[in-house]
């Protein structure tokens, strides 16, 4: 036991939380009955096992099988930037951002527009028009959480295939081999890399990890992997592999979607903002019960179509309120929002840690007696300050912090 604290506390995002974050098993295509064992091809050659894992050896982890060694480098390629280029660190300026100002681009990599980063997390918009079909796609730093305002298509993964449409979540854990294939070219993607592992609340499980009943969504609610892709194919395979705000190309002489089969706890998931099932109560109830994502660095919460307050004499739309601890980025999906009065869709707001902010003129006195909202928005809370960079900037409404002004 005290070695198991000592592994922990190398990891202080750890150190007194429980491990059990999202302990869904689940297992895809043929293994053998004990791990670390031999398994064999029919012609009597071994398939390769692979631990896929997370925090060291104390996270979640999947064990992979291979039809070949999954180490088998071809050749490296030159490594480019691909990052973010941050234009103000020190901010202190509520801002608006015009998400649908991003032009598409055809390719899924380049389509990606970072614009709010910091230590922890880059948040980019990203508009693309055709699939990936001649490379693939590693994030060996992060946790990429890809919320799909516009399209529809198939996540490829070495772990198996997720159908996705408009309004899913898309959790990709760091070092999974991908690839998107869509359904046509009209494409919106809000993605958020996590530096940090990404899990379910945990208010909301109980001590094995289990969803809890008052959960605003539970393990049914989840997309997981299916059709497992299986190419037993020498060649020549790129993937472009993200590490450090560098793209390295690398080449491998096997197919990277070799995997004859795999079981564990550590995999990419889906899961639809439409599935997520609001709380509410008599008086306004606070961002917490949207939550739907955390980690140690941020939350990500879900505003969902839902009924507002019935208290006789309540007001709906939210309370001013001080940001002391985080920054606040909410990504408009759809609908109109109670607090503002000019929703666009796919505009971004961030509003600084040390100013309070709340409802634009005349929203708090136009909300009462309203009985329902249609909104749908994904709210990232940070509690390290965001930097904008320079695609922030030209895609910005710099006029928004005098929409206080009466």
């Amino acid at each position: 036991m005290i070695f198991l604290i000592d592994a922990l506390c190398q990891y202080p995002y750890l150190c007194g939380v429980t491990l059990q974050h999202m302990p869904i098993y689940h297992s895809l295509g043929e293994f053998p009955q004990k791990r670390h064992t031999q398994f064999k091809k029919p012609d009597g050659s071994l398939y390769y096992e692979q631990l896929f894992g997370t925090i060291g050896f104390a996270g979640m982890s999947s064990l992979l099988y291979h039809h070949h060694r999954p180490t088998r480098i071809a050749s490296m390629g030159e490594p480019k930037p691909f990052g973010a280029q941050v234009a103000v660190k020190n901010n202190m300026t509520p801002r608006r951002l015009m998400g649908y100002r991003t032009k598409p681009a055809n390719d899924y990599l380049q389509a990606r527009n970072y614009v709010l980063v910091n230590e922890d997390v880059a948040i980019a918009l990203a508009a693309p028009t055709d699939s990936m079909t001649d490379y693939f796609f590693k994030n060996a730093d992060a946790d990429e959480l890809i919320f799909v305002h516009e399209g529809a298509g198939t996540l490829r993964t070495q772990m198996g295939n997720i159908d996705f449409e408009s309004g899913d979540y898309l959790l990709v854990p760091r070092g999974i081999i991908h690839a998107f294939t869509f359904q046509n070219s009209n494409n919106r993607l809000l993605i958020t890399e996590s530096r940090q592992p990404l899990y379910t609340p945990k208010r909301y499980r109980n001590h094995f990890g289990q969803l809890l009943e008052h959960s605003p969504f539970c393990e049914r609610d989840y997309k997981l992997p299916q059709d497992l892709e299986t190419y037993d194919q020498l060649g020549n395979f790129l993937v472009q592999v993200k590490k450090q705000d560098l793209l390295h190309p690398i080449h491998y002489q096997s197919h990277p979607f070799d995997v004859v089969g795999w079981d564990g706890y550590n995999f990419p998931y889906g899961f639809s903002i439409h599935n997520f099932e609001p709380i509410t109560g008599r008086v306004h109830q606070p961002p917490p019960v949207h939550q739907t994502f955390e980690c140690n660095a941020f939350v990500v919460c879900s505003f969902c179509p839902r009924l507002y307050d019935y208290h006789p004499e309540s007001i709906p739309a939210p309370y001013n309120h001080s940001n002391i601890d985080s920054d606040e980025v909410l990504y408009y999906v759809d609908g109109d929002f109670m607090s503002r009065n000019d929703v666009e869709k796919g505009m971004i707001t961030l509003h600084p840690a040390g100013i309070p902010h709340g409802p634009q003129p005349g929203a708090t006195e136009r909300s009462i007696g309203k009985k329902e909202t249609n909104e749908l928005a994904v709210m990232i809370d940070t509690f390290r300050p965001l930097y904008l960079t320079q695609q922030a900037i030209d895609i910005e409404d710099a006029e928004y912090w005098k929409s206080w002004q009466e």
